[in-house]
């Protein structure tokens, strides 16, 4: 299975180049499924429902987000409409929206789960995501062996530790926020793929 995952998208011009560019990338390489960290693809900063929907439109199969989820007021009412915007899994609890999803492919085969956390290091305040994380995994398990983990956050050693804890228990640790390359994509001991994205 392949999988795709672009973050953090940012302003019109990443919508548009994703718009343009993922079709392509699809098709060429065979993806089977596309994540996109949305966080920033408003303005900017955030995201409304008609960024979130040019970039489904486009062949996102589901969006994660961060610290700026909360940035555009009507994105409140789409978070409680729709499984394909996540929002961090470990934010207060009972806040529109939801953290993890099971979600089927653009082909056959198994369906994908996609949990979405937020760190606490630099960050405003969460609850904690390891303790999330160990939950979430759990349940989505029964479901699929198909994980693949956003663990948006400030400082990289938080997201790397994140990986190390769940190696072998999910497909891919990707640490989001950064908008920097780390360059520290590996595989770790137990199989699970970590890195840290670029940003588009």
């Amino acid at each position: 299975m392949r999988l795709l995952f672009l973050g953090d998208v940012v302003g019109r011009p990443g919508r548009r180049a994703l718009g343009i560019l993922l079709p392509r990338l699809v098709a060429r390489e065979a993806v089977d499924f596309v994540v996109a960290n949305g966080e920033n693809a408003s303005g900017g900063k955030g995201i409304d429902p008609e960024g979130a929907e040019e970039l489904l439109d486009a062949g996102v199969d589901v969006l994660t987000s961060g610290n700026h989820i909360w940035q555009h007021a009507a994105i409140l009412d789409y978070l409680r409409e729709t499984r394909r915007l996540l929002r961090p899994l470990n934010l207060a609890p009972g806040v529109p929206g939801t953290g993890a999803v099971v979600h089927a492919t653009k082909r056959s085969g198994p369906r994908v789960g996609v949990l979405n956390l937020i760190g606490r290091v630099f960050m405003g305040p969460a609850e904690c995501p390891f303790h999330a994380a160990e939950r979430a995994v759990a349940e989505l398990r029964r479901e699929t062996p198909v994980i693949l983990v956003d663990m948006h956050g400030e400082a990289t050693s938080e997201k790397v530790a994140m990986g190390r804890f769940l190696d072998g228990k999910v497909s891919a640790v990707i640490g989001s926020h950064t908008h920097v390359q780390t360059a520290d994509e590996s595989i770790l001991p137990a199989g699970t793929a970590y890195l840290t994205d670029a940003g588009m």
